[in-house]
Parts: C-alpha cells; structure tokens; sequence
C-alpha cells in the first residue's frame, strides 16, 4: 500500500485538522449553497412546484382536507412552505431559496460524513464534487422537498456513523435517530429506505463492535420502530394515496438513459466520467482494510475498516435504485428521477474516494475541476428560461398577458392538457399580472375544494355579456383549440396571436354585425 494510498484511507484524527474541520465544510456548504442558488430565479415555475406553491398558499384549514386526499407525502413540505411564503412573499427566487439553503447542509454534511469515515482529502473532495453534480443543482433550485430530504438523510448518516464508532448504546441518541428518521419519512416517504443502507452497515460492522454488536441492533431496531411508529398517520394516508403516481405507469419513467445518465449525472460524457470513478471508488474500498495504513500512521487505535465504511456508502447509492426499481417492475409504478435524489451524497463520496486515491496533486486537482467543466453545461441548461418540464412558459405567459390586456376583458385557459401543465397555473402564481381580468371559465377555486387544481368549465354566453375582448391561453400543441371553437361560435374571431414558447396567448373580439 502507497503512502498516498494510506493517507486517502485514514480517517481523519489529528487535532489540527479535526478543529479545522467545521470551518471546511461550514465554507464548502455555503460553496454549494450558492452553485444551487445562482441563477435559480431564471426558470418560470411549472407544474409540480405550482402544486406547492398553490398549496402553501391556501388557507390552512382547506389544507387538511387536500392532504386527507391527494400529496400527503408532500404535507410537511407544504406547511413548512406556508410558513416561509407568509414571511417571504412566493417569487420564484423566494420559493427556491429554502431548496439551495438545504444544499449547503447537506455538502456540509457530505464533508462531515467523509472526513469521518475516510479522510480530510476524501472530504474536501466530495463536498464539491456533490456541490456540483447535476442532481443537486436540480433539486437545490426547486420548489420541492427534495433539497431538505436530502440534507436530512446526509445528517442521520452522520448520526447512525457516530453512534456506531462509539458503539453507543445509550438510550437518547438511539432515541434522536429515531425521530430524525420520523422526520424524514415525513419529508419524503422514500427516505425510509435509508434505514436499511444504514442496517447493513451496522450488521457488517459487527466484528468491530464486538459483544457491543446485539445490544446496538436492538437499539437500532427500537429506534426504527419508533420513527415508523411516529410517522404512521403519513404513511397510512401515503399508501392510500399511492394512485397519485399511477401516471408514471405510462410516462416510462424507467429508461436505461433516465437510471443511468439522468439520474445523477445529467449529461453522457459526466455519465461516462462519474460511473467509472464510481466503480474504481467502489473496488478500491472493498479491495482495501485500514489497519495497515492506520498502524503505519500511528493511528491504529481508530482503525475501521475501509471495506466496511464502503459498503456503507455503496449501499446507501445503490439500495434504493435497486428496491424503486424492483417494485417498479413487480408491484406498482414507483421510480421518478427525482424520488432518488437522497442518495446523491453517496454518489459524490465514492466519486471522491476514486479521486483521492490518485497520488499526484495536480492529478487530483484536474480531476475535480473536470467533473465541474463537465457539469457546467448542465448548470447553465438548468437555469435557462424555459428550463422546466421540458420548457414550462407560465411566468413568460403570464407576461404576455399582463402587457396586453386590459381589465374587464375575459380570460380562458386550454383545459385539454394533463393538470401540472395547464397553463391556468399562471393565474395562481402570477396573480398580479391577471388583475381585471374576468376568469370566466371558472366553477370552483381550488381553494374551495379538497384537490389541488380548480374546477372549470366552458366560458358561459351569460358571463360574456358586455365582455368584448377575450384572451385564450392555450398549449402551442393544438392545431384547433377547443376554446377557441367555443368562443367563435359565441361570435368571437382572432385578432391577434403571441405565441411564447409552448403557449400561445390569442386575443380574441367580438364582431359586430
């Protein structure tokens, strides 16, 4: 074993380092913090985080009765949302904020986690290898609770890794990572599924922890039920709801490009990069045992083995694939891009051990600094304006609107496409840009109902009278929009069509005889 072998193994223990620590990641997690956030306000919203927006933005006592129906996995989210938009107004940069602040907990946390289980090298590495790669400057400018879910699952590693290398078997911190399991399930349903990344790795740590080992299983397995027991109303209303993903069913989410490229990486050539420094991270810690290079140091005492702390790390990327991706093929629908998010960290440290075993500075330097040439086309991609959902124009369309109609004239929206990309969602979260306008397809706000979307019809003849312009927004896809039809046969013609990006706004008169 190499010198520069032994050093990217040791765990980090000197005193120097240890103090210094904190300060290490403190900085590499408001680095990442800020890689999500630039930039974050550029896309218009779409569909999924107008569902929480809209959400946040109901009166609490409409709420309940929302998540007795539909996104109770969501609930927390949303009433932390709540919270937040009443205190920071609902602009996009606003919403998104919460999201890159939780990056930088959680690169924080990745650096915390490496240093502890392999180096101060590994750590450094990691943390900007997670600050950059595409999945987390997704989630890190969204409005959705994937950011937060993922930064909680960083520190309840942290937690499980302490509590096993001091072979704690105290009552109260088994008791902590109970209810910080809780939490995240309450976050997001799936980070349940880090309970068992976190299983094996205590049961493969058994033959550091000695008599110590049942003691600490039956504390583990008491801290689990007490998080499944805290979160049961979630997941009992979770399980019933589990027919709001059915659409993933016929969006063939599961594709060889989505697991492999877009899962993490979001581009091929970071695909190529990031899978083989995985997997040379992954041979390289089970290949390697820390006792050699640590009683070369000095540092025996603290030896854990290597191949051990890896498999931690190998399990915690690769266990929750493997489950979404079984139950996806075998039970039900259950795997999107997004719902993995939570093991990004493991991605970024096993890239981070590949790198750090590389002996030569400069090597290691120009490695890192690849992996970010290669993610920043993804980064740019992501904050272009019409990045979401395939180009979601809802805030530019709202724009067009707001320019060129005046108040009293009437307003209609295509109904024809699925809900998250109805471009009446504008109306919700630019409202200021629809003042005057008569929303005259409308039968029920959403905040009057126990969905998430309003409830609407065809514009009415009576609710016409008087109106003399009407504007239909309408999905760029459709050759003869429904809308349209309607309003010319109530004696109504197309003066004028703006067409945005994958809406168009029409103005529409009546004609006089």
């Amino acid at each position: 074993m190499t010198s520069a072998t032994r050093e990217f193994l040791a765990p980090t223990t000197s005193r120097e380092r240890r103090r210094l620590l904190p300060v290490v990641a403190v900085l590499i997690g408001l680095g990442g913090a800020l890689v999500s956030f630039l930039g974050s306000w550029i896309p218009s919203y779409w569909g999924d985080e107008a569902a929480s927006v809209m959400s946040a933005e109901r009166p609490l006592a409409t709420l309940w009765p929302e998540l007795g129906r539909v996104d109770a996995v969501h609930g927390t989210y949303y009433l932390f949302l709540h919270l937040w938009i009443d205190l920071f107004g609902a602009s996009e940069l606003s919403v998104r904020l919460p999201s890159a602040l939780a990056i930088g907990v959680a690169v924080a946390g990745v650096v915390v986690l490496a240093a502890r289980l392999f180096s101060t090298r590994v750590a450094i590495t990691a943390g900007i290898v997670m600050a950059v790669l595409p999945r987390t400057t997704v989630m890190g400018e969204e409005g959705r609770s994937y950011a937060i879910g993922t930064a909680i699952a960083v520190w309840l590693t942290v937690l499980m890794v302490h509590l096993v290398v001091t072979r704690s078997t105290r009552l109260l911190p088994w008791i902590v990572y109970g209810v910080g399991l809780a939490l995240s399930i309450y976050v997001f349903l799936y980070l349940i599924l880090l309970a068992g990344a976190h299983l094996i790795y205590l049961v493969v740590m058994r033959p550091q922890l000695g008599s110590t080992f049942r003691r600490m299983l039956g504390r583990w397995a008491g801290a689990v039920v007490l998080g499944i027991a805290l979160s049961t109303p979630l997941l009992v209303f979770g399980l019933s709801q589990h027919n709001q993903i059915s659409f993933l069913s016929h969006r063939h989410y599961m594709t060889f490009e989505r697991l492999v490229v877009l899962q993490w990486f979001g581009n091929r050539p970071l695909a190529l990069v990031g899978w083989l420094l995985v997997i040379v991270g992954i041979v390289l810690g089970l290949r390697r045992q820390t006792a050699r290079g640590l009683a070369a140091r000095g540092l025996a005492a603290r030896g854990l083995a290597v191949r051990r702390q890896t498999v931690l790390i190998a399990t915690w990327m690769l266990l929750p694939p493997l489950v979404l991706i079984a139950g996806n093929s075998l039970i039900a629908p259950m795997y999107s891009i997004r719902y993995l998010s939570f093991c990004t960290p493991a991605v970024a440290i096993l890239v981070a051990l590949a790198i750090s075993a590389v002996p030569w500075t400069w090597a290691r330097i120009a490695a890192v600094l690849a992996i970010v040439a290669l993610a920043a086309p993804t980064w740019a991609a992501e904050r272009g304006q019409y990045a979401k959902d395939g180009g979601s124009d809802l805030r530019q369309t709202a724009a067009v609107v707001a320019a060129h109609a005046r108040p009293g004239d009437a307003i209609v929206f295509d109904e024809t496409i699925r809900n998250s990309r109805k471009p009446r969602l504008a109306l919700h979260l630019y409202p200021k840009d629809f003042t005057g306008l008569l929303d005259v397809g409308l039968i029920t706000p959403y905040q009057r109902t126990a969905g998430l979307w309003d409830v609407v019809g065809p514009a009415p003849a009576a609710d016409l009278v008087g109106v003399r312009t009407v504007w239909a927004v309408e999905s760029s896809a459709s050759l003869a929009p429904a809308d349209i039809r309607h309003l010319q046969g109530l004696g109504y013609a197309v003066t004028h069509a703006f067409p945005v990006h994958r809406s168009t706004v029409y103005e529409l008169t009546l004609e006089t005889s």
